[in-house]
């Protein structure tokens, strides 16, 4: 789904299509990555029920794969699915499943002990290997360090001292990030002229 964000709430959005208004749950990684009167493009999940259609948007499309997986576990529901992905990316929650990690699974409000056990034994096999899933995160990682280094390296360079470019890096870290929860690759560029805006500006 793409359209302009027209209000943003604590959990979730509104996402204008065609002139239509459409309200969208999110997660706060997701909603972090939205812009009001901006343009949006989310990969959208609807869940139907006989007296509701509720639509759930996500950053990218693993998101919503796994959100969509999680909802073929016993006792999980969509909203409940949503607020294992609030907690954990998707990468852990593969992590956490495929290792039996019962203590990460239930720092999710509404899963017990016993709702752990259920979710590990009937999505153990479905949502990838840990070795998947850790090779992912170690990616992820790489990007992170990645841009940070090209930044900082660009702002000594310019001749503002070491503490300067970690000031300038931490004031257009957000950005960076939500580019990341997009599946995106920040843009050296584009940060590096924002981190020089930020240090002119102070």
């Amino acid at each position: 789904m793409a359209g302009k964000v027209t209000a943003i709430a604590p959990d979730g959005a509104v996402i204008e299509v065609g002139g239509v208004g459409i309200l969208t749950h999110c997660t706060p990684g997701t909603l972090a990555t939205l812009r009001m009167g901006e343009e949006a493009r989310l990969a959208t999940s609807l869940v139907v029920r006989e007296e509701s259609l509720t639509l759930y948007g996500f950053a990218t499309d693993d998101e919503r794969a796994v959100f969509e997986l999680l909802q073929t576990a016993s006792g999980v529901g969509p909203k409940l699915a949503l607020a294992m992905l609030a907690v954990h990316t998707p990468n852990a929650l593969r992590v956490a499943v495929a290792s039996a990690d019962l203590k990460a699974l239930t720092q999710v409000p509404g899963i017990g002990q016993k709702g752990a056990q259920r979710i590990v034994l009937e999505l153990k096999d479905r949502l990838g290997t840990p070795e998947e899933a850790v090779n992912a995160a170690i990616n992820g990682e790489r990007k992170v360090a990645l841009w940070r280094e090209q930044v900082h390296s660009g702002l000594v360079g310019l001749g503002y001292s070491s503490k300067d470019a970690d000031e300038a890096i931490a004031a257009v870290e957000p950005d960076a990030d939500a580019d990341l929860a997009a599946g995106r690759q920040p843009q050296i560029a584009a940060l590096l002229k924002s981190a020089l805006r930020s240090l002119s500006i102070r």
